[in-house]
């Protein structure tokens, strides 16, 4: 079976709700390897929801359908506050990245209560914002930045990342719309260790299957080295 933009690889998906310390439901999805463990977590915050973001963003849906099954990883999803697709509408409205520190903290309350292994933090573009924020002060293995803006992150929230034992990746497209590879050096400097990725022909959306190839294999590459990559662009499927 050839992987396409729409295909649905196997994986145990389960709906879910996460409840926030001041008092609302958000909705969300749970995708687990099929029968066995899964190595690493994503946790996965979704572009910014006046301008369309949600749980189904297209990077972040496919990591869902794709990387359970190519990658032994569990990938949470789900709609920030206020925030709809399919799968519901969260309780609450948009608060421009402010409250949505409580749905960081959320997302990491059901990822140490499931006992969900190794997580990651995988923010694009306002996701970026919440995981540079509000990602530090969690239990994590790092964060991966899909096209950070750096509209809400001070320097001094960007500058908390150095040292702080937590990995911190930046996939930077060459013809981003908010911040390309020149400014992002600028702009990332303060954090010593961190690894800047600049994607030559990239661009905010990450439009089209090599765009969507590129970013999937940077994120596993980093969560599961253990797996050959490029990822496989045909998955046979058991008989």
């Amino acid at each position: 079976m050839e992987i396409r933009s729409t295909t649905l690889l196997p994986a145990v998906r389960e709906d879910i709700e996460l409840h926030t310390a001041d008092g609302l439901t958000l909705v969300g999805e749970l995708a687990l390897p099929e029968g066995r463990p899964p190595v690493a977590t994503l946790v996965t915050l979704h572009p910014l929801p006046p301008g369309g973001g949600f749980m189904d963003s297209h990077i972040i849906r496919k990591a869902a359908a794709r990387l359970p099954a190519l990658a032994d990883l569990a990938v949470l999803r789900f709609n920030t506050r206020g925030t709809s697709s399919p799968r519901g509408t969260s309780e609450g409205a948009y608060d421009h990245g402010e409250r949505e520190r409580h749905d960081v903290d959320a997302a990491m309350a059901f990822v140490h209560e499931r006992g969900l292994p190794h997580p990651w933090l995988v923010g694009w573009s306002f996701g970026t914002e919440l995981a540079l924020k509000y990602g530090a002060r969690h239990e994590i293995e790092g964060a991966i930045l899909l096209s950070p803006p750096l509209h809400r992150t001070s320097a001094e929230e960007v500058a908390a990342w150095d040292g702080n034992g937590k990995r911190l990746v930046a996939l930077i497209p060459e013809l981003d719309d908010y911040l390309r590879p020149p400014e992002a050096r600028e702009r990332f400097a303060a954090v010593s260790d961190i690894e800047l990725i600049e994607v030559e022909g990239g661009k905010h959306l990450w439009v089209g299957e090599n765009q969507t190839r590129r970013v999937l294999d940077e994120i596993v590459a980093r969560v599961n080295p253990a797996v050959p990559l490029p990822l496989p662009t045909v998955y046979h499927l058991p008989d």
